[in-house]
This record gives structure tokens, sequence and C-alpha cells, in this order.
């Protein structure tokens, strides 16, 4: 007896032993890795500094360059200003963050204002590199009819890796010209690229100057208040179905134009007018260019109808060419509601030829569908 208490005990001591290491390991672990989050923090932080000492040293047009800054020299434009008189516009890119920066330069070379605080150098949220690659407009108006020149100016953008990486897309701003310098109003900036009015400097004088605004499409909540608003329904493929989930609903594609871009959306509306659930089909493309058509069936093989669209959309390519693709999107019923496809898109492409048919006999054989069901 007096063995096995003896046992027990150096059991026990053992146990705690090694529980003690191994919660010593941890802490030590634990203690690494906010190490080395902490001087990844202060690298960063370091980098910024330096970045903007560079930067802020620039008082000359002559410095730009050899601060690390490459001028974009088709976008200078001579402005005439109320706060610092008759001035250029001189962008530039910084060579290794590519973060942009506009400076105001007078005529005899003095940068009498510069600013990075852009919209497109804050899109890698708590990143100094940013993935612009060239302006892709600027415009000067009086946007809030004050009697002073604004500045509009969209940054085109390009990911290193992702979604993205082989197209270009949008990031809009407006600098309001005020009394002693220029300035941004942050939540203009949100609305323009989360509403997806950034697609031209049309579109942003639209927004800011005429008061037109496509914020509609993702907040309403019903028919009415669409169409109050601008909505036009393709009603050549508005119809009803009966949904297993979420019952008997109008399917209801549309689009609102605005300047010269048409954003194209899908409802589905139940019998008081209220939207049920919304899809936005054509993503960061620019325009709708013609809608192909809305199949409703079940495509995944579990009982339920789902939704596939197919449509032209068009979008600026390289040397301002207007690029037009063919593609589609698959929404699949669940209980919850729709569940964008991740899967078929990576097998099935969408060809200029392909109906709405043919992508869906394509994407119900993914699924193991035979061509006889």
């Amino acid at each position: 007896m007096q063995k096995r208490r003896l046992w027990i005990k150096y059991i026990g001591i053992v146990f705690a032993v090694l529980m003690w290491t191994g919660m010593g390991m941890s802490a030590s672990a634990e203690d690494g890795k906010e190490a080395d989050a902490s001087q990844k923090d202060l690298a960063v932080r370091e980098a910024y500094e330096e970045y903007l000492e560079r930067l802020q040293g620039i008082t000359r047009q002559a410095q730009i360059e050899g601060n690390g800054f490459a001028v974009i020299e088709d976008q200078i434009f001579p402005l005439e200003t109320m706060c610092f008189g008759e001035v250029y516009l001189v962008p530039a890119m910084e060579k290794r963050y590519h973060r942009l920066a506009l400076f105001f330069v007078r005529e005899n070379g003095d940068v009498v204002y510069q600013t990075d605080q852009l919209a497109a150098n804050n899109w890698n949220v708590g990143m100094l590199e940013q993935p612009i690659v060239e302006i892709g407009a600027v415009s000067f108006q009086d946007l809030n009819q004050d009697g002073r020149v604004d500045i509009v100016l969209i940054a085109a953008c390009r990911n290193r890796t992702g979604e993205y990486a082989d197209r270009k897309y949008n990031v809009g701003d407006v600098l309001f010209q005020g009394e002693d310098s220029f300035y941004r109003d942050y939540r203009i900036s949100d609305k323009l690229n989360r509403f997806g009015m950034n697609k031209s400097a049309e579109s942003i004088i639209a927004y800011v100057r005429d008061g037109y605004s496509a914020e509609f499409l993702y907040t309403a909540s019903t028919k009415e208040e669409l169409l109050a608003n601008g909505f036009v329904i393709a009603k050549e493929q508005d119809y009803l179905r009966q949904f297993e989930k979420l019952g008997y609903l109008e399917v209801m594609p549309g689009s609102y134009t605005m300047a010269e871009f048409s954003i194209f959306m899908i409802y589905l509306v139940d019998e008081k007018g209220t939207i049920v659930w919304s899809f936005q089909p054509m993503g960061d493309y620019d325009n709708l260019y013609a809608l192909k058509g809305i199949a409703c069936r079940d495509i995944d093989g579990d009982g339920m109808k789902d939704l596939l669209v197919a449509a032209r959309y068009s979008y600026a390519g390289s040397l301002e060419d207007v690029v037009i693709e063919n593609d589609y999107e698959i929404y699949y019923q669940r209980t919850s509601g729709f569940e964008v496809d991740t899967e078929v898109k990576k097998m099935v492409r969408c060809g200029e030829e392909d109906t709405v048919a043919d992508l869906v006999e394509q994407a119900r054989a993914y699924w193991g569908w035979s061509p006889e069901l």
C-alpha cells in the first residue's frame, strides 16, 4: 500500500513537472510570437517614418526624383487656385511602395503644397505598399459650388496576387479646395468606392456635384424604392418562381444608369414588394453591355432551385480601350438564402457563343447530373 502511495505521488510530481515545462514552453512560444509581431510593427513604423521624411523633404520640383518618386509627366496640369494662385499639379509615384503623391508647384519650381492623403494610399489597410499602377483620370470641376476648382482623381490599381491580379480596378477620390489648401471628405470617398461610383470622372461628378447616387441599389428594402430612384427592370427576364426555402418570388433583374455606365442587379421580391434577396453578378466590371439570360434550376443536385445569370460586361483595358467580356455567376439556394459558386467557375469558362442553357448543362454535369436529367 505504501509503495502504491509513493508511486502515485511520483506520477503526480512528474505530471506537475511536465505541465510546468509545457506551460513554460507555451509561454515562451507566445512571448516569441509577440516579440516577432512587435519587431514587425517597429519595422513598419520605421519604414513609414523614412518614407514620410522623404516626402515632406520635397520643397522643390527638382527634388521629387531624388527623393524616390517618379513624376507622372503626362498627368501634369496647370491649375488656377484661389489658395495658391497659378500652380501646376504634379503627381508622382513613390517607386518602392507605389504610393501616389500630389505636388502643387509654382512656375519657379517651389512646392507650395503636397499630399498623399488619398483613398488609394489606404487601400491595403495597415500596409505601406499599395496596389496603385497609374493615374486613371484627373478632372477639375467646382463640385460643391463654392466658386473654387476641385480635383477629381481616379487611381488605377492592380493587386499582386489573388482575384484582381490580372486586371485593373479603380479607386476614386475628390480633393476639395479650401481657403488655404485642399482637403478630402472621407465619407464621400468611402461611398464612391463602396457603391461602385468610381468608374469614371463623369460618374464621380454625377454623384458629388449633381446628386445622383447608386447607393440605393444596395440599401433599398422594397421594389417601390428601387423604381422611385430610377431602377429599370429588364422585363424580358422578369418572372415568378417558387423557391423551396423562400417561397413564391419575383426574379427581377434590371439596371441603373449613372453617367455612361449601366449597373446591373438582380432582386428577389415577395408578393408584398419587399426585397428578400439581392445579387450583384457584374462584380467589378464597369458596365453591363448585354444580358444573355437568367435560369432558375437545381444545379448542384440538392433539390432546391439555384440561379445562374450570364451577361456581357465591359471594362477599361490598357491604352484606354474598352474590353468586352462574357461572364456568368451561379447562386446556390441554401436554407438561409443563397451562396455564390466558387467551384464551377474554376472549370467551366463562358465563351462568346455559350448560351445560358449551355452553361446550365455544363454546371450540372460538374455536379454529376447526366445529360438526360
